[in-house]
């Protein structure tokens, strides 16, 4: 873990000093690529020999269902969307995430607190309040945003998916009545606040534009750093 092992506390029970593990976090708007390089950095950290666990949104054996479930309505209000996020987060961290770096492993996660954050602060969340829910959270060793361009990321949208997602297009947020309208207002706030989040945070800002090729090769080599780093001590 980094040298800052939480942002403000542990959680009950968890011991800093023996989570040997390391933390990696790509972040990134839908269709940015997260999910195809947590992919390959998988297989090539096992490659390395590395015990490897691998998180992200919704996907907590205790809420994820019932998340999605409710997202399918288009009637959760704000407040309700955040602690719905928030459960779903903190059951991984307890059960995979405190677990596997207690045991050594290599966590991917496949977005983290930081878009749950932006999310929740682009629909009218208070900043201190929204940080506050998360104050438990481990701080990662590296994080990496995948920045890419309105026009790649209206392409490769359409490209993977027939239709906008409703809360991806920020429909809720009353930007507008055109879905794709909406999607665009709602991804450039999503992206002005990473911004502010970033010079706060000091993550990694990376060009996603690029072929996935050399996107890949960019984020190992990064990635190797920040290994190489840690066995040193």
């Amino acid at each position: 873990m980094s040298p800052q092992t939480f942002y403000h506390i542990p959680p009950p029970g968890v011991d800093p000093a023996k989570l040997t593990g390391a933390l990696i976090v790509l972040e990134g708007p839908d269709s940015s690529g997260r999910s195809t390089h947590i992919g390959l950095l998988r297989q090539w950290l096992e490659e390395q020999g590395y015990a490897v666990e691998q998180v992200g949104l919704k996907r907590s054996n205790l809420v994820a269902a019932e998340l999605e479930k409710a997202k399918q309505g288009n009637i959760l209000s704000p407040r309700t969307l955040s602690l719905f996020y928030a459960t779903d987060f903190y059951d991984q961290l307890e059960n995979q995430i405190v677990p596997a770096l207690r045991a050594g492993f290599v966590v991917l996660a496949d977005r983290y607190i930081y878009t749950l954050m932006v999310r929740d602060i682009v629909r009218g969340g208070e900043p201190d309040w929204v940080e506050s829910i998360y104050s438990m959270a481990p701080v990662p060793d590296a994080v990496f945003y995948l920045m890419i361009s309105s026009k790649t990321l209206v392409d490769r949208t359409f490209q993977a998916h027939t239709e906008l997602d409703y809360w991806e297009s920020g429909m809720d947020c009353g930007l507008g009545r055109d879905w794709f309208g909406s999607f665009l207002r709602y991804q450039r706030k999503i992206r002005q606040e990473f911004v502010r989040m970033q010079r706060k945070y000091g993550f990694d800002v990376v060009n996603g534009n690029r072929t996935i090729a050399a996107l890949d090769a960019d984020l190992k080599g990064r990635i190797q750093q920040v290994l190489a780093r840690k066995e040193k001590g």
